[in-house]
């Protein structure tokens, strides 16, 4: 099992940009898919983008030519560039780990560790 710290949210204007980061902890010899999810209350956890051994890596249209994650192996850090924020994008950010497959990549319900979350707020 893995634990998942999150950090770098906040609040931001439209047409801003944040960087999220990811800070896994234990053992990452098992993780097939790391991913950055979202939820606005009352709604669904939406997938946002994602890494995957196999697959590469997968973004949600809604986020396309505007996020960019990557990883930096070394730092045991999953990054999540978001640039030209909008009001949409307003969320709390999950960073998530799956050990097992890596088909559909942006669906929440095959990944089995979760981070606490971070909130992103653009107004």
């Amino acid at each position: 099992d893995v634990q998942l710290v999150e950090s770098g949210g906040g609040s931001v204007q439209v047409g801003g940009s944040l960087r999220l980061s990811c800070l896994v902890i234990g053992n990452i010899a098992n993780m097939n898919c790391i991913a950055w999810f979202r939820q606005v209350p009352g709604k669904e956890r939406e997938g946002v983008a994602a890494i995957c051994r196999l697959g590469g890596t997968t973004y949600a249209d809604s986020v396309k030519g505007r996020f960019s994650v990557s990883n930096a192996y070394a730092e045991r850090t999953l990054y999540l560039q978001m640039d030209d924020l909008r009001p949409e994008d307003t969320a709390m950010y999950y960073c998530a780990v799956r050990t097992s497959g890596w088909t559909r990549p942006l669906v929440p319900e095959p990944y089995n560790s979760w981070g606490q979350g971070t909130q992103v707020t653009v107004s």
